[in-house]
């Protein structure tokens, strides 16, 4: 039996997206941030994000998260998010193959500390574009694309029953480009004018033929009908 659906969640929102989106706007070259990214807790807010996704993903998973195999990246704000939203009790496996997309020398730059501090890392960037471009100590977009393939080859859909995983926005946008079989471009355009918001909700679905589809992508009404904000935070500048 063919699964029936993957789902695929945004952290909540992390100190970290409010550091950059601040130091973004404010055109500072530096993110103030306190730790190495895979020690990156939810704000306050994202604390509440993560809580309201529980009855969401209850409904998505038809009642019985028991049954559903439930994967989270090993980052701390992914993790986080998987135990408020399942509660302490639900276990998952923690799989480094979803972990955020490594930045190398541009982590902790805004796009204008990229351009004022390292202006041939951002010349390279510019020419090679944001699917390819691969910083030094850090990962391009396509190697992303191939630990989801790796991650994906081990999953066993045998059981007709549902994958849960809880990562990034990189992570899940790379999801879309690996099983719905996007090029570059289609990718690209996808989203152009779409966000990966934080403790949304995507679903891949597949149908009798065995072809994915996109049943809902980035919702965040979960959040709305319980009256927690949603926040976008989308990657970097710099990763545009």
């Amino acid at each position: 039996m063919d699964a029936p659906k993957l789902i695929l969640v945004r952290h909540g929102e992390s100190t970290a997206n409010v550091a950059a989106t601040a130091a973004e706007a404010a055109g500072l070259e530096t993110i103030n941030v306190e730790s190495r990214d895979a020690d990156v807790p939810l704000s306050p807010l994202g604390e509440q994000q993560a809580l309201a996704l529980g009855a969401r993903l209850s409904r998505e998973l038809d009642g019985r998260p028991e049954d559903a195999r439930i994967f989270s990246s090993p980052y701390r704000r992914a993790i986080q998010t998987a135990q408020l939203a399942l509660g302490d009790a639900r276990s998952f496996t923690i799989d480094e193959r979803l972990r955020d997309r490594e930045l190398g020398v541009l982590d902790a730059l805004t796009a204008r500390g990229v351009d004022a501090r390292l202006p041939a890392e951002a010349a390279r960037r510019r020419w090679l574009g944001r699917f390819y471009y691969r910083p030094p100590g850090g990962e391009a977009w396509t190697d992303v694309a191939l630990r989801i393939r790796s991650f994906s080859r081990d999953l066993d859909w045998s059981d007709g029953h549902p994958a849960l995983v809880f990562g990034h926005d990189a992570v899940v946008s790379l999801f879309l480009y690996v099983y719905l079989h996007y090029t570059e471009a289609e990718l690209l355009e996808f989203l152009l004018t779409r966000v990966v918001t934080n403790a949304s909700v995507t679903i891949l679905e597949r149908d009798t033929t065995g072809a994915w589809a996109v049943g809902a992508f980035s919702d965040d009404r979960h959040l709305e009908a319980v009256g927690v904000p949603p926040t976008a935070h989308p990657g970097a500048a710099r990763d545009q």
